[in-house]
Formats: C-alpha cells, structure tokens, sequence
C-alpha cells in the first residue's frame, strides 16, 4: 500500500507544496485471487496458456509465443461475436463461451472488468477451468 506524502516549505513570503503521488495502488481481492486462479489453471493438463484483459491492461501468458497475434484476434472476435449474437436473439449478457476448432479449444469468461480467454488442448477439462475461474 502506498502512502501520500505532503512537504511544505516556506520561501520568503512563498509556500510551496510538494505532493507526491502513489506509484501503484494496492491490488484489489478480487484481481489476486484471479491472478491466483490463472496461475493454477496454467498447470492443469492441456491448458496452453491465458488472456486476460480489463479496462486498462492486458496479459497473456502462453506456450507458443509464435501465435500471441492470433490467438489475442481470436479472443477478441469471439467476445464482440457473442455480444453481437446476445443482441441479435435478445437473450441477455454472455457470461461464458467456448470455442472448438480442430486440436484447440478456447473458452472465454467475463469476470467483473475482466475478460479471460484460456486456450487449451481439445482433451483439456473445460469444466475444472470455468469452475476454477468462477471461484475467483
């Protein structure tokens, strides 16, 4: 946790104020908890690695760094297409989605502010890693 600090110093018949401000804010619950869930759900078996970005960063973690453009396309597509799908047949907020292609499997999940993709091997456990996730 950071603290302020306040100086003031007199000059003559002027003050000045020197106010320094924090560097880092103190980590939310929430956003250490799900840290710590990505960094478990990293280690299961066929988990290939994870996106996660919010409101004003992102970090991505995966085994193949050759394909951080191409699986970075892929989450956000598949996010704006389950919005847009959402709107188009009025059935509400997506809270998750899952995506199968032909040896790879994506599952993508709003948490708070966050949005999480986990890319995976077709045999990986989806169900351990949405679990994991909403314990968070």
């Amino acid at each position: 946790m950071e603290a302020f600090l306040v100086v003031k110093k007199k000059r003559g018949a002027q003050e000045v104020s020197d106010v320094v401000e924090p560097v880092a804010l103190e980590e939310t619950t929430v956003d250490s908890s799900l840290r710590a869930s990505l960094e478990e759900i990293k280690k299961y078996d066929g988990v290939m690695g994870y996106i996660r970005r919010d409101t004003t960063s992102a970090s991505i973690d995966l085994k193949d760094p050759t394909k951080i453009i191409d699986y970075a396309l892929l989450s956000s597509l598949a996010f704006d297409a389950g919005k847009d799908l959402s709107e188009l047949f009025d059935i509400g907020d997506v809270k998750d989605t899952l995506v199968w292609g032909t040896n790879v499997k994506m599952l993508s999940v709003i948490i708070g502010e966050n949005k999480i993709s986990v890319f995976m091997e077709k045999n990986a456990d989806t169900e351990k890693v949405l679990a994991r996730l909403n314990a968070s």
